[in-house]
């Protein structure tokens, strides 16, 4: 049977076959005690904080969760909606023993998932969620009477979350004119209390969230709304965030996009003239662009590369006691503020800057000169050849090739029977004549 856990705790269609209010209920219930059993509440009555993104199934699972970690003689607190970095960093300010974020991230309206947080925030490591999973259903002696938990609401949570945004800053927002695209999600309250409090003139689009329009054609992942408001409203910039408010992408006042290379790129120079940034180091996936490397190479900065998943760039910032990460998809992480990815205080950091410096958005983000990227997904070929001798060779041909106007490349999919193509080179005509060359060897290789 395969794993319930995945990368990013327990995700699926709400109600579906998995993803149940039973299930939500057993997971808590075998959290409390796995957690009681590694002696984790010795000396202490156990608390936790749950939150949720406002879809409409995140209101029984929130129930369901709470139900179960009460009925374990867990005290549970409430936050209702609220972004998945604000349920990380009150779990620490609170002081509890285990937070419950509900959100199925960017994903369409009908998934929904559970995972767990421990102490001061941080995700619960693999080998308690592997503890949580086969303890499920174990029959157990629920305590009674005066021992069982009690529910209560934390109305509390946004404003605590929105102050240690603002605290962080190093520069008032004042003057500045920002869109942000709420994306109907779980920052559709904070993110523009945020950058109000920092100074800055909000103009807030997709924040009336109804429980059915999260991530509908909208947010992170749907960045042209967003463009087009930037120039209507001739903000100086927008940012977009995703259905739980972990990552953001910007748009500068000519409505271009700008990602999360370029974002990385711009806050690492700005972090490292400051002092702020450890080992003058930016941790970041294999997918980030060659103009980042070439970028931060230029403004002596070390490029440390991990495995694509936000899950890698954490477990590299933490080993090396890093304080900047991320992804290309606007996952970032600022260590010295957060203990996961928060599109909030990224977008806050980014305007600060801009303030800061009196820059325009295009001139940060032209830090980092983009190369054309093309990938391809080659389906129906067995992921597990991909160090096929003459595939290799073909690859090494093409790098050789390109020298160091390009890069490619080439991985197995973690989840599909298919292999990944990338390629950067000097155009885009280019990029994509070298990875069809290289699909069709994909192709004629590893065939199933």
């Amino acid at each position: 049977m395969a794993r319930l856990f995945g990368t990013d705790g327990v995700r699926g269609l709400a109600n579906g076959e998995t993803l149940t209010a039973s299930l939500a209920l057993d997971l808590a219930v075998s959290a409390a005690r796995v957690l009681a059993d590694a002696g984790q509440f010795e000396g202490h009555r156990p608390r936790a904080v749950v939150g949720r993104d406002p879809r409409v199934s995140g209101q029984f699972l929130e129930a369901a969760v709470a139900a179960g970690l009460a009925s374990a003689g867990v005290d549970v607190l409430q936050l209702g909606v609220i972004p998945t970095p604000g349920i990380a960093y009150l779990t620490g300010l609170l002081e509890v023993d285990l937070g419950v974020v509900i959100t199925a991230s960017h994903n369409p309206m009908p998934d929904n998932g559970i995972k767990f947080l421990a102490r001061g925030g941080v995700k619960l490591d693999d080998v308690l969620e592997d503890a949580i999973e086969q303890r499920l259903g174990e029959p157990w002696s629920p305590p009674t009477g005066a021992d069982v938990g009690r529910i209560t609401a934390y109305l509390g949570g946004v404003d605590d979350y929105v102050d240690h945004l603002v605290a962080s800053l190093p520069a008032s927002l004042e003057g500045l004119t920002v869109v942000l695209d709420c994306a109907n999600g779980a920052a559709h309250e904070s993110a523009p209390l945020a950058f109000e409090r920092a100074g800055a003139r909000v103009v807030s689009v997709n924040d009336k969230p109804n429980g059915l329009n999260i991530n509908d054609g909208v947010g992170s992942t749907h960045i042209g709304g967003l463009c087009k408001a930037v120039l209507e409203h001739g903000a100086d910039a927008g940012f977009a965030f995703d259905g739980d408010a972990d990552r953001c992408l910007a748009v500068d006042a000519d409505g271009a996009v700008v990602d999360g290379d370029q974002i990385m790129g711009m806050l690492a120079v700005a972090m490292r003239e400051s002092g702020h940034l450890a080992q003058d180091t930016l941790v970041a996936t294999v997918m980030s662009n060659l103009g980042l490397r070439r970028a931060m190479a230029s403004a002596g900065v070390t490029l440390l590369t991990t495995a694509v998943g936000d899950r890698y760039v954490l477990e590299a910032m933490r080993a090396g006691g890093f304080s900047l990460g991320g992804e290309q998809s606007g996952h970032v992480i600022m260590s010295e503020h957060a203990t996961t990815g928060d599109g909030t205080l990224t977008a806050l950091h980014v305007a600060s800057r801009m303030a800061q410096t009196r820059s325009s958005l295009a001139g940060l983000a032209s830090t980092v000169t983009r190369f054309p990227q093309v990938l391809l997904n080659v389906p129906g070929v067995d992921r597990s050849r991909c160090d096929d001798p003459e595939l290799l060779a073909a690859v090494a041909a093409e790098e050789a090739a390109l020298g160091e106007t390009g890069r490619v490349l080439l991985r197995p999919s973690g989840t599909e029977p298919l292999v990944r193509v990338m390629v950067e080179a000097p155009t885009a005509d280019e990029a994509t004549a070298v990875a069809e060359r290289l699909a069709d060897v994909v192709r004629a290789r590893l065939a199933l």
